[in-house]
């Protein structure tokens, strides 16, 4: 066996092995499964979830690093039209009086006709914008400037006159048709949108950062400017509503020249201003419980996340191997176990501190197809427990992180099943009744009403219900005019479409496609006119591309959480029509896929050069760049986007599969066990939790052979995954085994969906049956009716046919 710790690489066989002392035994087989199994002695990473990256790191993805030069190009035109107003001082000796009349006048030059114009004007608005670095000596100082101008420039009403000018470039129908003829679209096609999108992103992005040195002013247009995006002020429609238009156009092949990576940033963080972040969700939710007086949630669901650990990954399937052929070598010498107690270390759940471990440890590792002995028999084998130091003594967990729940549902499945088996009798709904039940039935029914959980989601529905059962003694539905209805009622009407545009692109963006001459070209906003000539330019060119994908990653899965979030909690009915339309586009294999990768080389990937990053760039003298310092990379641990994208997906994937059999089962039909089993290698708590929960809520259909060959991560499960009472997860008695009518599940949730959307937003196409209906017969014969020409012409044919030679009988009709 060749041994790569010692550096040297000895060759051991059996028989010297044997002859090593034990103490030398358990060093050189930690050695070797520290060699086998690299990533499970990685340390955990330091990662801390948040609604965006550091500010800093959010300005530099905007700019691919092809558009370096233009930084030059925006100061010479800020320049240019600076000197010819202002005398030749600097912007930052400048009084507020004579910063905000520049400031007007640059507004007015963008209303000029000769595009040429324009956009010089919009560019020396971007300097503004990017903080007028040529005057600043530190990223501090830019990142001040940066804050001033922007404020200065929305004070002026700068964003309205750029929604004005993006629309009129969206709708540019000669630079459409020109993109469209072009063989091959670069940087070069999207100045105009590129520009304008970058001044909007960098308002957007800047404004939303509070800080405590605000000013009350700056504070007050913070939330001014928070209202006005999220309302239908321009055009007639939220911000965001104009934007998922562009995603559409983009990916129907009309557009091919929008620069789609800008595009999505800007919609992400338009949703994630107007409607809210993570922090915000969690005061939504609690607000709304309160309003409808359910009580407080069992606990803060952020701060818990955040206090969990992350656990060791199970065994690689080399180790297993190994281990089956070490087994079958002693399997007549004795064993020597490690004390049980310390599977339940909370330190690290998948293996031991122990440090006088030898390799009969693997003998737990998790997928071992070999079925261990009896505990009878394995207890006269086993030598008596070695007492730990006091330094080494076991640390019992404290208890599990998430209090459990229960739903009516269950109280109401678990009374029926008590009943019927003691008392030969059932009671429908009734969940009070415990007559003739035996006294632990009881003490378990308390039990489950302790835990008993109800969710909005709950109160919702049955508010749906009565609405649609009594549609005229109902009432009127009070809706809150909010942000998240107003942008549902926005993209209500092309929801289907906007879903299936942004998974083409996620599809297009993700490490695992491959390139087709069918799929979307998402580079258009990335590649040069003329493309690279040298190694080392195309090295950058290479590093630029995968940057480019990643942040539409990024962007895109930030972007279905959150709407999927803000729209349960609205109203779950619209949660759901966004959800089924997402799987009907195939979100759940297109994310699978994502994950069928190396999971640890994606969240390690090296795909930035820093010292070419915005604020950065401009500031500091750059450094010749070589082949060898873009191999290297940065130094960091890991790439935030990139893990902040795998655990928002696998958020999506929970949220599209939760308490839905038929959606659970295309996990199972996608095989996606191993590929969740292969994303635990990642030691990140979140992540882990999130891939917990996929494995839990489909281990009862992978069958018994599969649930004892992966013991190791059942008790992760335990572990980590809240608990629902009476749910038999872990082993499948109740599998609900009678066939499932899986389409059946999916139309009536989609009646439902309907029903709602058609009751609340479909104001034109009302059952008439419910119209109010005029009984005044002086209104109703007072009404003009207009006649076609050709009726007036015949009438008197039409009196004689329909009138006078039809008998009527005024006796039945007085009847």
């Amino acid at each position: 066996m060749d041994v790569g710790g010692n550096g040297g690489g000895l060759i051991v066989n059996n028989k010297q092995r044997a002859m090593l002392p034990n103490k030398s035994r358990g060093e050189f087989v930690r050695n070797q499964r520290k060699d086998s199994e690299g990533f499970s002695e990685s340390p955990d990473l330091e990662f801390e979830y948040a609604d965006t990256d550091k500010w800093s790191a959010e300005l530099s993805v905007l700019y691919s690093y092809t558009e370096g030069p233009e930084f030059l190009l925006n100061r010479k035109c800020f320049e240019e039209e600076f000197r010819i107003h202002v005398s030749d001082k600097k912007w930052t000796e400048l009084d507020v009086s004579q910063h905000r009349a520049h400031a007007m006048r640059l507004l007015d030059g963008l209303e000029v006709i000769t595009r040429e114009k324009r956009l010089k004007v919009a560019r020396a608005i971007l300097y503004m914008a990017q903080g007028t670095f040529a005057e600043c000596s530190s990223e501090a100082e830019v990142q001040h400037w940066m804050r001033y101008n922007i404020f200065l420039l929305l004070d002026v009403g700068t964003f309205t006159a750029l929604v004005e000018l993006l629309n009129m470039e969206v709708d540019n129908s000669a630079a459409c048709s020109s993109a469209v003829r072009k063989p091959a679209i670069s940087l070069a096609d999207s100045t105009d949108l590129r520009v304008l999108l970058n001044i909007m992103y960098l308002m957007v992005e800047t404004i939303q950062q509070e800080d405590t040195a605000d000013s009350p002013e700056w504070r007050a247009t913070r939330e001014t400017f928070k209202t006005e995006l999220g309302s239908p002020l321009y055009n007639n429609e939220p911000i965001s509503v104009m934007l998922f238009g562009m995603v559409t156009k983009f990916c129907s092949g009309h557009a091919p020249h929008f620069p789609m990576k800008k595009v999505l940033l800007l919609l992400w963080k338009s949703i994630l201003f107007t409607l809210g972040g993570f922090e915000q969700l969690q005061n939504i939710k609690v607000r709304k419980r309160e309003q409808l007086c359910l009580p407080p949630l069992p606990e803060d669901s952020i701060r818990v996340i955040r206090s969990m650990r992350a656990a060791s990954p199970p065994a690689s399937a080399s180790d297993l191997i190994e281990q089956q052929q070490k087994r079958a070598r002693r399997e007549h010498k004795s064993l020597t176990k490690q004390d049980n107690l310390d599977a339940f270390n909370e330190k690290d759940p998948y293996k031991s501190d122990d440090p006088r471990e030898d390799e009969d440890d693997n003998d737990d590792n998790d997928n071992s197809m070999e079925v261990e002995p009896f505990p009878m028999e394995r207890d006269e084998v086993m030598p008596p427990p070695i007492p730990h130091p006091p330094s080494e003594r076991v640390n019992f967990p404290k208890g599990l992180p998430w209090a459990p729940k229960v739903r009516e549902k269950d109280i109401e499945h678990f009374l029926e099943s008590s009943r019927s088996k003691f008392i030969g009798y059932t009671l429908g709904n009734d969940t009070d009744t415990v007559v003739g039940l035996p006294r632990p039935i009881h003490e378990s029914i308390r039990t489950l009403k302790q835990h008993k959980y109800i969710s909005i989601a709950e109160i919702q529905i049955a508010k749906e219900d009565e609405f649609q059962k009594t549609p005229l003694s109902g009432g009127e539905e009070d809706v809150e005019m909010c942000s998240t209805e107003l942008l549902y009622q926005g993209i209500l009407p092309s929801l289907p479409q906007y879903m299936i545009a942004l998974l083409k692109i996620l599809l297009a963006a993700a490490p695992t496609s491959k390139a087709k001459t069918d799929s979307i070209n998402i580079l258009a906003d990335v590649l040069p006119e003329e493309m690279p000539t040298t190694v080392l330019q195309s090295m950058k060119l290479g590093v630029d591309v995968n940057r480019h994908k990643e942040v539409i990653v990024k962007a895109i899965s930030a972007i279905l959480l959150l709407l999927l979030k803000h729209f349960k909690l609205n109203h779950v009915y619209q949660f759901e029509y966004m959800a089924q339309h997402l799987v009907f586009a195939n979100c759940i294999p297109l994310i699978l896929k994502f994950f069928n990768q190396n999971i640890m080389s994606y969240i390690t990937a090296k795909n930035s050069i820093s010292v070419l990053d915005f604020p950065y760039c401009v500031v500091h003298e750059l450094p010749e760049l070589t082949a060898e310092s873009l191999e290297a990379g940065d130094i960091n641990q890991f790439c935030w986007r990139n893990l902040f994208s795998c655990i928002n997906l696998l958020r999506i994937l929970n949220k599209l599969t939760k308490w839905k059999h038929s959606r659970t089962m295309m996990l199972v039909v996608f095989k996606s066990a191993p590929i969740l089993k292969r994303a635990l290698k990642v030691k990140q708590a979140m992540m882990q939790l999130y891939v917990l929960k996929l494995l839990k809520v489909q281990t009862k259909y992978l069958g018994r052979q599969w649930r004892k060959s992966n013991m190791k991560t059942m008790s992760a499960i335990y572990q980590k995954v809240r608990h629902r009472l009476n749910d038999d997860w872990a082993y499948g008695n109740d599998l609900d085994a009678r066939p499932w009518d899986f389409q059946a599940e999916e139309c009536a949730l989609r009646a439902n969906i309907e029903r709602f959307n058609s009751r609340r937003y479909d104001n034109n196409q009302s059952n008439p049956d419910f119209l109010p209906v005029d009984n005044c017969l002086q209104s109703v014969l007072g009404q003009r009716v207009d006649l076609p020409e050709d009726f007036q012409m015949n009438y008197d044919l039409w009196l004689e046919r329909e009138v006078f030679s039809k008998p009527i009988s005024w006796e039945e009709l007085l009847q």
